[in-house]
């Protein structure tokens, strides 16, 4: 990512809606190994890593990457397809988790900025990370002057492979300097959800939401489900709908700002993640992200779904183009 790719994008891009000003900015972001610049866009309300791209590519709570091939775990690294079994590396014992060591995450993707849209490609080789086949994959980034930001995602294989994109940005609503998010309220439109084993890793099972603590279908407080939050109890993917549909799937509101972010999506899953294994992550102007001090909101298929049929599809096949769609609305609530 050289500054001849970038010298659109020197300055920040601004959106009023509903009296709140989404931006974003451009920082340099250090240099490659063979000197060229490297510079990033950060919208207003994420939390970022350091402006260091040795931070970037270190980046173990993977804060604002796109992940892939798979998002989320895949238990013991393995999986069978087409009568063929494949290895991974386990990077997250004992499990394989978000591709890989590196996966996508933590490449330098080609960009190209037009106007209010930023797109990004990548060609993952054969092999990379264990995975078979090449893999052409293409992220569209658009903001639009009704707040929406939008990531369209396109991928084609050379060989028949699982894939499981998601976005990664943390978010607080009411800034980065908030240490918790637990004055944020909630909702998520899901009537069943994905529980897991002790490794992380699903059971299998998809039960209804109702009458426990992961029933967010109607707006709920983080902090009077202080206990749930912080036992892990709602870090699971949520069952949000039809996959390859479009629909809104989450609202979550900070109240003492009326600052707002919805989320719709063509994927079936939700996992919302409130950063319980955030460890004292040194971001921006020196700010220490501890546990509990931003959210997640990872549209994406159910983790580990290689291994489980019931599960939605996620294995892309030569030939076909894998799509998907997600956009976050930002806005202020009225009074």
């Amino acid at each position: 990512m050289s500054d001849r790719d970038w010298h659109k994008a020197i300055h920040p891009v601004n959106f009023k809606i509903s009296m709140m000003v989404v931006t974003i900015t451009t920082e340099e972001f250090g240099k490659t190994k063979d000197g060229e610049n490297v510079h990033r866009r950060v919208p207003f309300c994420l939390i970022s890593i350091s402006n260091s791209l040795t931070c970037y590519e270190k980046n173990t709570p993977y804060i604002g990457v796109v992940v892939g091939r798979v998002a989320g775990r895949i238990a013991g690294g393995k999986f069978s397809m087409d009568g063929q079994d494949y290895s991974l590396v386990v990077n997250n014992r004992p499990n394989n988790i978000h591709g890989g060591l590196v996966g996508f995450s933590r490449r330098l993707w080609t960009p190209f900025v037009n106007d209010n849209r930023l797109t990004l490609t990548y060609r993952s080789p054969e092999g990379e990370d264990g995975f078979p086949g090449d893999m052409d994959v293409t992220l569209t980034y658009t903001l639009d002057e009704d707040g929406l930001l939008t990531l369209d995602y396109l991928a084609t294989t050379t060989k028949p492979c699982p894939l499981n994109f998601t976005n990664h940005s943390y978010f607080n609503l009411a800034g980065q300097d908030c240490d918790d998010v637990l004055d944020h309220v909630v909702q998520i439109s899901a009537e069943k959800f994905v529980p897991v084993d002790h490794n992380l890793i699903p059971t299998g099972e998809l039960p209804d939401v109702d009458g426990r603590s992961q029933d967010l279908r109607f707006p709920v407080e983080l902090r009077s489900i202080k206990d749930a939050v912080c036992n892990g109890d709602l870090d699971l993917t949520f069952c949000v709908g039809e996959d390859g549909m479009m629909k809104r799937v989450s609202k979550v509101v900070h109240p003492a700002t009326g600052r707002y972010i919805e989320t719709s999506t063509t994927e079936p899953g939700l996992q919302f993640y409130t950063a319980m294994f955030m460890s004292n992550t040194v971001g921006k102007s020196g700010k220490s992200y501890k546990p509990f001090a931003s959210f997640c909101l990872e549209t994406q298929h159910f983790p580990d779904s290689v291994n489980h049929p019931n599960f939605p599809n996620t294995i892309l096949r030569p030939g076909e183009t894998y799509k998907q769609s997600t956009v976050y609305t930002f806005g202020v609530e009225k009074e």
